[in-house]
């Protein structure tokens, strides 16, 4: 198959009804001028909320100019320096997201979760001059701090944006009652309540930013080893920002969508898809500090009458495990969305069944800024794909050999479009692996196009076993996993055999606590060819996951020794 051949795009026969084949970049020139616009047009309509605490888009702008002339004049911040933001889900996030962005500043995206060790390596890989941290997280970064080139530090407490008296209790409690902010100490450490006040009196001055500017440094989950930084441009987030927009357009409306933002929005799943596409069109982002409380989660999105929620598989299943979940009106839902880990079968069927409304599968990586591919929102049920190449998209596989496969052949999946990324920061050797001239990234996925042009990802290539000559493909396998009633969730791997090669091992979290081997593996028999079949089961409380509730296969073949 030509590389013509790969690119004719038989998938815009298949688009819905209203979807552009391709989008619109001239319209703004940087991210900074979307945002300028929605606060223009929605200036008193609400933005963002926390813990029953509302800000609209007029208060998000007066704060984030507040804060963007704190960095210019009184942290003496220039334009293309890197500014890090650790935290979770809280109403600074955004405001300060916009801020380093009016000031012509970069973003560093921090997992509040790293261990010193981490947060080190991603602060000094970044060149980061400044980082504002949730006071919960500052004893890690003072622990990392001195072998960073950070100058500029900034601390937050979870309230700080709150109206009086709720402020004050709740950093009362945070940090009194609950604990939550173990004891640390950093020199000339600034709080945020006092940079706004001093930007609150200095001018801000708007540096000139074009699409080809840098915007952020997103570092990659680290899943396969030491994280590096995505140079994400503003052209290639605006671009996936405008190319989800054209293609919920036919189901979302402006002005009057809740979105729940479950997904940390330092992930760019989250940042992209709900941060940035919601506040385009004057939606509300309903922030979720703690997803992994079930309960304190339910209870806060109880309270809206929310027409979309993101999230990954494991979020899904952890809701439709939650008896409170089940009693919430799903009457205002009309957009379900799963994306950065593969959706299941058993899930898929089991959130329709409840809410009446499909889960959606998306398709991206934090190189794609991040979407690739989706699902056509109007989708009846779940159709074990991963959608279409969205706008001026172009997806491919390819071979070993660089040639590229036609329909249904499985090789690994290649993706070109304006959203993909400049490279990786300050690594050419690595960029040059994944990125070739013509600008197809390759994205370490094997994956499959039908004749419609959907495309099905089949796993990771570096996931794969191989027993015996055959391949098996973990996802494939999980997926037979979690349809079991007994089986909460399930991680597969492949083990050493001295017979095979390899042997298939599963990793599995019960729902039934006298589910035993013999069962899983029944189970396993009467849906998989016999080479697929686990022959090793091992029963845990819980798996391995990233923060944002990937399984962690990695850590599950560590654990082999």
């Amino acid at each position: 198959m030509s590389e013509r051949q790969a690119v004719e795009r038989i998938w815009l026969k298949h688009y819905p009804q209203g979807v552009p084949p391709e989008i619109d970049l001239g319209a703004y020139r940087s991210l900074v001028d979307l945002f300028d616009e929605s606060c223009r047009r929605f200036a008193d309509r609400p933005a963002f909320a926390n813990m029953g605490v509302t800000l609209t888009y007029a208060q998000v702008d007066r704060l984030a100019d507040q804060f963007a002339a704190f960095l210019q004049q009184s942290a003496g911040l220039a334009k293309g320096d890197r500014v890090a933001l650790m935290m979770p889900n809280v109403l600074q996030y955004p405001v300060l997201l916009h801020a380093i962005l009016r000031a012509g500043l970069v973003v560093v995206n921090v997992n509040p979760l790293y261990t010193p060790a981490e947060l080190e390596h991603q602060l000094t890989d970044a060149g980061a001059k400044a980082i504002v941290v949730l006071e919960n997280f500052a004893h890690t970064l003072q622990q990392a701090l001195p072998q960073t080139p950070v100058e500029t530090v900034i601390t937050t407490q979870i309230g700080d944006l709150m109206p009086l008296p709720r402020r004050l209790l709740v950093n009362f409690v945070v940090k009194h009652v609950r604990r939550m902010v173990p004891d640390w100490q950093i020199g000339n450490a600034i709080d945020l309540r006092s940079a706004l006040a001093q930007g609150q009196n200095q001018r801000l001055s708007r540096p000139t930013l074009g699409q080809e500017d840098l915007a952020f440094l997103q570092y990659t989950g680290g899943t396969t080893g030491r994280s590096k930084g995505a140079m994400l441009l503003h052209r290639n987030v605006l671009a996936n920002v405008l190319q989800a927009e054209a293609w919920c357009r036919p189901v979302l409306n402006e002005g009057e969508e809740i979105v729940i933002t479950a997904l940390p929005l330092y992930h760019i799943f989250a940042l992209t898809a709900n941060c940035l596409l919601f506040s385009k069109l004057g939606g509300l982002n309903v922030l979720i500090t703690n997803p992994r409380d079930i309960p304190g989660f339910v209870k806060e999105i109880g309270r809206y009458p929310f027409t979309g929620i993101t999230g990954v598989n494991t979020l899904f299943n952890a809701l439709l495990n939650s008896e409170d979940f089940r009693t919430l009106d799903f009457s205002a839902l009309k957009l379900s969305l799963g994306g950065g880990m593969a959706v299941q079968r058993a899930v898929a069927e089991r959130w329709k069944q409840l809410t009446g409304v499909t889960l959606v599968e998306a398709y991206g990586l934090t190189e794609t800024s991040p979407a690739a591919c989706m699902n056509p929102l109007d989708l009846v049920e779940y159709n074990g794909k991963i959608g279409l190449p969205l706008p001026s998209t172009a997806c491919a596989v390819r071979s070993e050999d660089g040639s590229w496969l036609g329909i249904d052949a499985p090789g690994e999946l290649c993706v070109r479009g304006p959203q993909v990324m400049k490279g990786y920061w300050n690594l050419p050797e690595e960029t040059a692996r994944v990125l070739d001239a013509e600008g197809w990234l390759a994205t370490g996925d094997v994956a499959t196009m039908d004749a419609e042009g959907f495309f099905q990802i089949v796993d990771r290539k570096k996931d794969m076993i191989l027993v015996s000559g055959f391949n098996v493909y973990p996802n494939e396998v999980e997926d037979v996993l979690a349809a079991h009633p007994g089986i909460v969730e399930a991680g597969v791997i492949g083990v050493p055999d001295e017979h095979s090669g390899e042997t298939v091992k599963a990793v599995v979290v019960r729902r039934d606590p006298e589910l035993a081997e013999a069962d899983v593996i029944a189970h396993c028999r009467e849906r998989l060819t016999g080479y697929k079949v686990p022959k090793i089961i091992e029963f845990r409380d819980e798996l391995p996951k990233t923060n944002v509730g990937k399984i962690l296969r990695r850590d599950l073949r560590q654990d082999e020794g």
